[in-house]
């Protein structure tokens, strides 16, 4: 048996314990310089953008290159998120680090909201002012975005292979979404050139602005939620629960408590009240299961006889909770 990474007591009676010790890394190592070039490509297309932004005050290119900031920060996370799997635990960090993608997350949407909400306010400002871009703007508009099509185009492409894993399929349709924002950027260009809509600019830096913070707000959500150990989207708890009492054997669950422990992990800890002769199939059965229907590699659980399972039940402060 195994060590354990259980939130209950380790009893010495009339149960196994076992954690099911799955592989975690499933990101290819030639992702690495995937990353590490759509990172430099995106930093270097920000530079440009935001300084041309300033330079004519174009609020739709500060807007777009505040989006593309996030893009890189995406994209580090994802890296991140990669890399943090192989950090191995010691017995300080017995999780290793792998939260630090979540709280990494967290911070980067939060920053991202401040940003935008910002920038939201300061196109109102121009729009009721009447300080809006010039039209002889709009090709250099144009130009720096179609830059931006090109750049995170590239970069999707970069990650188009890696489909399988969820990690690198979100960094793909994010930059393939940001190609098709720049591709707006150089529409509002266009149509300013030629119908003469210079309210344009502060327009489409508003609803870019709209489209990050709508995406954005569930990231934070969703980030906050797993800081506090929440259960992952993806993972319907009472499901996980038939499941489990489902198996050849088992009477009754207690004590299941799933979480995230980091942005592509996700543990669980149960016990499983049991008759069963054959544990080592029981748990090598819940072990596959869980991993197939859930995505649940990190699987710790406790194996109790009816007859303590009783005697926990009824011992004050024993953590067997229904």
């Amino acid at each position: 048996m195994s060590n354990s990474h259980d939130h209950t007591p380790a009893h010495s009676h009339d149960h196994d314990h076992i954690h099911g010790g799955h592989g975690h890394s499933h990101t290819p190592a030639n992702f690495n310089r995937a990353f590490a070039i759509g990172i430099t490509l995106n930093i270097i297309f920000v530079a440009i953008e935001a300084f041309y932004g300033w330079r004519i005050n174009s609020l739709a290119l500060l807007a777009d290159a505040g989006h593309n900031l996030s893009d890189v920060a995406g994209l580090v996370l994802a890296w991140a998120g990669a890399l943090a799997v192989k950090v191995q635990p010691n017995a300080r960090h017995t999780y290793g680090f792998k939260r630090a993608t979540i709280l990494a997350a967290f911070a980067n949407a939060l920053l991202l909201l401040l940003a935008m909400g910002g920038l939201a306010w300061e196109a109102i400002g121009r729009l009721m002012s009447g300080d809006v871009s010039l039209q002889e703007q709009a090709v250099t508009i144009m130009v720096v975005a179609g830059i931006g099509i090109a750049i995170n185009t590239a970069t999707a492409l970069l990650f188009m292979r890696g489909g399988d894993d969820l990690n690198i399929r979100g960094a793909f349709l994010h930059m393939a979404a940001d190609a098709l924002v720049s591709a707006g950027v150089v529409v509002a260009g266009a149509l300013t050139l030629w119908m003469g809509w210079v309210w344009l600019d502060p327009v489409v830096s508003l609803l870019i602005a709209a489209v990050i913070l709508w995406g954005t707000s569930g990231l934070f959500k969703q980030s906050l939620h797993l800081l506090f150990d929440g259960v992952p989207d993806s993972v319907d708890t009472e499901a996980v629960r038939k499941l489990l009492l489902g198996l050849p054997g088992v009477a009754a669950v207690h004590d299941l408590h799933v979480w995230a422990m980091g942005t592509s992990q996700i543990a669980l800890t149960a016990h499983l009240v049991t008759d069963a002769r054959d544990t080592s199939a029981l748990l090598h059965e819940a072990e596959d299961e869980l991993h197939e229907h859930f995505e649940i590699r990190h699987v710790t659980l406790q194996l109790e006889t009816p007859a303590y399972a009783q005697v926990c039940g009824l011992r004050p402060g024993s953590g067997c909770q229904q």
